[in-house]
């Protein structure tokens, strides 16, 4: 039996390695973990997970070689193996959610909500990102604004030493799928 890689596209599919997708996750999450894998490593997966045949897979092989955009196929597999654990229409609506996120920028219906507790009347930003949980250390959170890659509400954040004044509620985001809600007592 063949070795299934995981979403890093190196070690095998693995809970405890955090590079898998479980059956049982809600369609929104299977399909964005599926629309998330390498543009090579999607190919593993439709020969081992897709009930398409090997002559559909090599076709669509051979249309990604003739300038056909592989997130085309990916969303094909999304769809089938979402289909499959939970609904025809849960695929549907998880396509739509996604396309409104990513290619559209909206905001995701369900957001988690934090009450941070503040010991001065404002919080440096790296720290909120941290006691969110959106960022495993003040230094990863650095690392994110630099890149590029954390918005406050909406808007991209450049300013390392950005702070949040008490009694502030703010929506962060992380990358394209880390969310949270602060609110700062």
């Amino acid at each position: 039996m063949p070795l299934l890689e995981g979403l890093d596209g190196i070690n095998k599919m693995s809970k405890s390695l955090n590079n898998y997708v479980g059956i049982t996750e809600s369609p929104k999450e299977i399909f964005g973990k599926l629309m998330s894998v390498s543009d090579q490593l999607m190919w593993r997966y439709l020969e081992l997970l897709s009930f398409e045949s090997l002559q559909t897979i090599q076709k669509w092989q051979e249309e990604v070689q003739d300038g056909r955009n592989p997130r085309d196929i990916k969303v094909k597999l999304a769809q089938e193996i979402v289909t499959r654990f939970h609904s025809r229409r849960d695929a549907v609506e998880a396509l739509a959610d996604f396309e409104a996120r990513f290619k559209h920028g909206a905001l995701p219906d369900e957001i988690p909500e934090k009450i941070i507790q503040a010991q001065d009347n404002e919080l440096p930003l790296v720290q909120l990102l941290k006691l969110t949980g959106l960022t495993a250390s003040t230094s990863e959170a650095f690392r994110m604004i630099d890149q590029g890659a954390v918005k406050l509400n909406g808007e991209k954040v450049e300013d390392k030493s950005a702070k949040i004044m008490r009694g502030e509620s703010v929506v962060i985001q992380v990358g394209k799928r880390k969310f949270a809600k602060a609110v700062i007592q």
